[in-house]
């Protein structure tokens, strides 16, 4: 098989090496890849957000299978421009993706499937005034997060209503999210231990990925802002299976996600 990998970072990087370890890999090409990803396979020089220069690159090489790393293409509605052109991909299209580049879209998708989640209240940016006020008489610690991508940097947990005005006027009037924060979710505070899984589907069928968990804070003590990368030097990263996590515990997103499924909220989507 000829395979691309779209992107240029660390879980790239993890990708093409197991990939490059399978017996059925004829040729793995890295679009554009990193400095270590050229020991695995090619690096070509076309940025992520060049679609058709990708999808022109996929038909000259016969790529047979692609697969799309970070968010934002998949957002950008690569994966479906490809199908569109029958070249196979492992990413969710565009529709599919909004789970990702919105938070709001997120927690509507839990809410319809019955996921427990955090409670939240949505503030454009043009009700800051209103934003404000709220958090005047909120519980605190309390949560607030940019709506879109934001390079995992987007959330901010807040002791008190300085530091949710504070966190209001960096996203809405600062803008240091752009678009990205043009809607922000104001949530409660959930205190415990982080978790992640991960399900790989084909649209009907799905497998969850067993719990994994990163520490994303870039003090210790879990203290300080968010990395958005998991990992600090070499001192923190992510560890799988999640520690102190019961064995029970891996049952309940399968069943989660079953739940999402059965409850019509794909539509259009295709994950």
């Amino acid at each position: 098989m000829n395979i691309a990998i779209i992107g240029s970072g660390g879980r790239e990087h993890a990708l093409a090496h197991k990939i490059k370890q399978s017996p059925s890999l004829t040729k793995l090409y890295l679009i554009p890849g990193n400095p270590g990803t050229k020991f695995l396979g090619e690096n070509v020089s076309i940025a992520s957000s060049e679609q058709q220069k990708i999808l022109q690159f996929c038909k000259e090489k016969n790529i047979d299978l692609v697969i799309v790393g970070p968010e934002q293409p998949l957002v950008e509605g690569l994966a479906n421009i490809l199908r569109d052109n029958q070249i196979n991909v492992f990413g969710p299209n565009k529709e599919a993706a909004q789970i990702e580049s919105s938070k709001y879209f997120a927690k509507k998708v839990m809410k319809e499937a019955g996921v427990p989640t955090a409670n939240y209240i949505p503030f454009n940016s043009n009700m800051f005034g209103a934003a404000r006020e709220f958090i005047k008489q909120k519980k605190y610690p309390c949560v607030i997060k940019a709506d879109g991508i934001a390079a995992g940097k987007g959330v901010f947990v807040c002791n008190n209503s300085d530091e949710a005005e504070q966190a209001l006027n960096l996203i809405f009037n600062d803008k240091i999210f752009g678009a990205s924060g043009d809607r922000v979710l104001v949530e409660e505070f959930l205190a415990g231990e982080e978790i992640s899984v991960f399900a790989i589907c084909d649209g009907n069928e799905f497998v969850c990925l067993p719990a994994s968990q990163d520490h994303k804070r870039i003090g210790d003590n879990d203290t300080g802002k968010n990395t958005g990368c998991g990992f600090r030097l070499l001192e923190i990263g992510l560890h799988c299976v999640a520690r102190g996590v019961p064995t029970s515990f891996h049952q309940r997103p399968s069943i989660a996600f079953g739940r999402d499924y059965s409850r019509g909220s794909r539509k259009a989507r295709t994950f």
